[in-house]
């Protein structure tokens, strides 16, 4: 079976389940991008933690940023102002309005669900977009709802994309040629030397990750490499030694605050 049949098989019920359990946090279409479009800066925007911090984003999304550091973590993956973004699995939308205000007015963010996230607890997820993006709230953000294996390279190219917590459970719960199947549906909507960001839950070889809602490293790896990509770097801006990865992740004694890695993801091609 190769990986583009294997990510269909990814059910309703499992990668709803991803995004219910983690906290991942009608398509709109982009216009196209010319290849002057496709020299991005990538510097962070200025004052990126001041931004973050003021503005109109709720009080409950602020109190996230100490566990989640999102103005370091897109320093990291180099996601900036003029960018074109894409938000993949985006549920509420969470990261989707940090990178709003990340890229500023001159860039574009998508926030990338699939319909049956957006079905799953009566509708809460599409809901939670819908008010978040209510009334034009975050002008330079749009919308794709898609299955992954519906995507194609005209809903892109973007620059970079990421995913914050979801990968562990396409991999637990429809297998590694699922997880390979998702990552090269991602890089088909990537230009050439796009960055796509991966942070999840570390987990243990020995460990039922299904259950504790984590993953090895080294099966990432192994997912990148066989979907064709590279990973650039690491980081251990997430890193939490405090949590030895034995229990789950909404375990009080680490939950908002689990050991997570961060992988800087590049498709081929510059």
């Amino acid at each position: 079976m190769t990986a583009k049949r294997a990510i269909t098989k990814i059910t309703f019920l499992a990668v709803a389940f991803a995004v219910a359990g983690c906290g991942g946090n009608g398509s709109e279409s982009e216009p196209a991008v010319d290849e002057a479009a496709m020299e991005v800066a990538t510097d962070p925007a200025p004052g990126l933690r001041e931004l973050l911090a003021g503005g109109s984003r709720a009080e409950s999304d602020r109190a996230r940023d100490a566990g989640r550091r999102p103005a370091d973590v897109l320093e990291f993956l180099g996601i900036g102002t003029g960018m074109r973004v894409i938000d993949v699995i985006a549920a509420g939308g969470w990261y989707t309005e940090v990178l709003s205000i990340a890229v500023g007015p001159e860039g574009r963010v998508v926030a990338h669900n699939t319909p049956g996230i957006l079905q799953f607890r009566d509708g809460r997820y599409e809901k939670g977009i819908s008010d978040r993006l209510a009334d034009d709230r975050l002008p330079n953000v749009t919308r794709l709802n898609k299955d992954f294996a519906d995507l194609t390279a005209d809903d892109g190219p973007f620059d970079a994309a990421i995913t914050a917590l979801n990968f562990h459970d396409v991999y637990n719960r429809n297998g590694p040629e699922a997880a390979v199947g998702m990552l090269q549906a991602v890089a088909s909507v990537l230009r050439p030397g796009g960055v796509f960001g991966i942070i999840d839950h570390v987990g243990e070889a020995s460990a039922d990750n299904v259950t504790l809602h984590r993953i090895e490293i080294s099966k990432v790896l192994e997912s990148i490499e066989a979907a064709g990509l590279e990973v650039e770097t690491d980081s251990d801006l997430l890193r939490n030694e405090a949590d030895d990865h034995s229990v789950g992740i909404f375990d009080e004694t680490v939950r908002g605050k689990t050991d997570r890695f961060i992988l800087k993801v590049r498709k081929p091609g510059a």
